[in-house]
């Protein structure tokens, strides 16, 4: 490979070959450009939340983050509170208020120093993150990473829609573009099964994935398919195209 001070090409030999060159060389200071690339591979965030992980009551502590599985999300919640309470009143009154009927979220203390999440309804009596369906505690998370502040550049969903109530999902991506526009150019991969996520998309932001009998997949855009444009244009949802095989390939 190249040597980005001597400039000349230079062969490198790994003791482990099963380790990649990046995660070795990404650690040198003599390859800024492969340090810089890894950095940059490192901020990419693959979402494996998991409810289980978000019912446990965490140590006391706020946090800017959210974990990768969201173990952290009540203290997540308490820095919002402390930092960005409007961001998180926002968030309460343009999706969960309107479809869950969830007009608060706190945090509460336990004396042994470990933090509660409160969810609260019309009734004054709090649910706690151990009652909330599986779906809530997932699109709690999904729009606390959607509302960070300093988000990642590139965000992966799989099949966000397990568990998720249908009619949330429209909700769900109109949050996404709003956090791309106001990111200032953040992207999102997620990847679906569901119909009903993709009726809330455009055929521009759908990308299908064709596996031939050779075992590779090629890939194409709806918006591509003239007939899959005219329909949607037509008042078509596209996830009902999909449905009704209209996306399939050949």
């Amino acid at each position: 490979m190249l040597h980005p001070r001597l400039g000349k090409t230079e062969d490198i030999q790994l003791v482990d070959k099963r380790r990649l060159v990046l995660s070795t060389l990404g650690n040198l200071t003599g390859y800024p450009d492969i340090v810089a690339f890894r950095e940059f591979l490192d901020s990419w965030y693959l979402c494996y939340f998991t409810p289980d992980a978000a019912r446990v009551s965490p140590l006391i502590g706020p946090q800017k983050h959210l974990s990768r599985n969201g173990s952290n999300l009540a203290n997540v919640i308490q820095y919002w509170e402390r930092e960005h309470h409007g961001r998180l009143d926002d968030m309460l009154n343009r999706v969960l208020g309107k479809v869950l009927g969830i007009r608060k979220i706190e945090t509460h203390p336990t004396e042994d120093g470990r933090l509660l999440l409160r969810f609260f309804e019309q009734a004054e009596k709090p649910f706690y993150a151990p009652q909330m369906s599986d779906g809530t505690l997932k699109l709690v998370a999904y729009l606390l990473l959607l509302g960070d502040p300093k988000p990642p550049p590139l965000i992966c969903f799989e099949e966000p829609e397990n568990g998720l109530y249908h009619r949330l999902l429209g909700a769900f991506v109109e949050e996404i573009r709003r956090h791309a526009e106001e990111s200032g150019g953040a992207q999102f991969f997620i990847t679906t099964h569901q119909p009903y996520l993709v009726d809330a998309l455009s055929p521009q932001e759908v990308w299908i994935l064709d596996k031939g009998s050779d075992a590779f997949a090629t890939v194409r855009r709806a918006c591509d398919d003239p007939i899959v444009h005219n329909m949607v244009a037509e008042g078509m949802p596209l996830g009902a195209l999909w449905f009704s095989e209209y996306l399939d390939g050949g």
